[in-house]
C-alpha cells in the first residue's frame, strides 16, 4: 500500500519563517522568565547611566553664549522628544505584528506602552513651553513642530483610552491597532516639520545629514541622558507588560475555577 509523503507545514506557521519565529520567541512563559532575569539589570543600567548624564549635565556642561542656564532643559526635553516618537515607532510595529501575525504578545505590549508613551510626550511638550517662554517670550505657539507633537499625545493618550473601551479586549485590541498605524503618517510630520515650514523651533541641531552641530561638550551628555531615559523607559514598558502577563494568567485561572465549580454544581 502506497502512502502519501506528508504535507508541507504552512509558511506562516513555520517556526523557521515569518509569524512562527516570532510567536516562538513571543511565549509567555519564556517572556516572564527572560524579563525575570533582565529587568533588575536594565532599571540599575538606567539609573547608572541617569546618574552620570545628570551630573554631567547640570554640574559640568557649559551655558549656551545664547540661551544661558536654559538650555539645561534640553537634557530632558530632547531625549523626551526622542522617545515620544521612537515610542509611537515601536507602536505601530506592536499593532502591525497583531494584525498580520496575531502575535501573542503583542496586543499587551501596545496597551501597556501608550499610557508610558503619552507620559514621555507630556512631559517633552512641558519642557518645550518651559524652554520656549525665556527664548521665544511665549509658553506656546501653533507651529507646525509644537502642534504635531501635541497631535502625537492626542494619538497616545486615543490609543490608550480606545483599547480600554471595549468589554472585549480583542475588539479593543484591534480598534487601537488600526488607529496606531493611521496615527503613524504623524512621525514624519514631526521630524521634518522644521523643514518644511516655516517654525519658531529649531531645525535639527543632532540627527541630521551633516552631522550634529552641537559643540561636543554638550552632545555627550545628551547622548548620555538619552540612553539613560531610554533604557528607563524599556524597562517601564517592559514591567508593566509584565504585570499585563501575570494578570491574564490570573483571569484565566479564576475563569477555569470557576467553570469547574459550575460544572460540578
Amino acid at each position: 500500500m502506497s502512502t502519501l509523503p506528508p504535507r508541507p507545514r504552512p509558511a506562516a506557521l513555520s517556526p523557521s519563517r515569518g509569524g512562527g519565529a516570532l510567536h516562538r520567541f513571543a511565549n509567555p512563559g519564556r517572556f516572564l522568565r527572560l524579563t525575570d532575569r533582565l529587568l533588575p539589570w536594565l532599571w540599575g543600567a538606567a539609573l547608572l547611566v541617569l546618574a552620570v548624564g545628570a551630573a554631567w549635565a547640570l554640574a559640568f556642561s557649559p551655558p549656551d553664549w545664547q540661551q544661558g542656564e536654559t538650555v539645561r532643559i534640553m537634557y530632558v526635553h530632547v531625549p523626551m522628544a526622542w522617545l515620544a516618537m521612537g515610542g509611537y515607532a515601536g507602536l505601530a510595529v506592536a499593532s502591525l505584528l497583531s494584525l498580520v501575525w496575531r502575535h501573542p504578545l503583542a496586543d499587551l505590549a501596545a496597551r501597556e506602552l501608550s499610557p508610558a508613551g503619552a507620559m514621555v510626550t507630556a512631559l517633552c511638550l512641558v519642557t518645550g513651553s518651559l524652554w520656549g517662554r525665556p527664548m521665544w517670550g511665549t509658553w506656546w505657539a501653533w507651529d507646525a513642530r509644537m502642534t504635531s507633537v501635541l497631535v502625537l499625545f492626542f494619538l497616545w493618550v486615543g490609543h490608550a483610552a480606545l483599547v480600554r473601551a471595549f468589554d472585549d479586549e480583542e475588539r479593543g485590541a484591534r480598534a487601537g491597532a488600526i488607529l496606531a498605524l493611521i496615527g503613524a503618517v504623524n512621525l514624519p510630520v514631526i521630524k521634518w516639520s522644521v523643514d518644511w515650514f516655516n517654525t519658531l523651533h529649531q531645525s535639527a541641531s543632532v540627527v541630521r545629514l551633516g552631522g550634529p552641530a552641537m559643540h561636543v561638550e554638550m552632545l555627550y551628555p545628551l547622548l548620555i541622558c538619552a540612553v539613560g531615559f531610554t533604557l528607563a523607559f524599556a524597562a517601564l514598558v517592559l514591567a508593566r507588560t509584565r504585570a499585563a502577563v501575570m494578570e491574564k494568567r490570573v483571569r484565566q485561572l479564576q475563569l477555569a475555577q470557576a467553570r469547574r465549580h459550575e460544572a460540578d454544581a
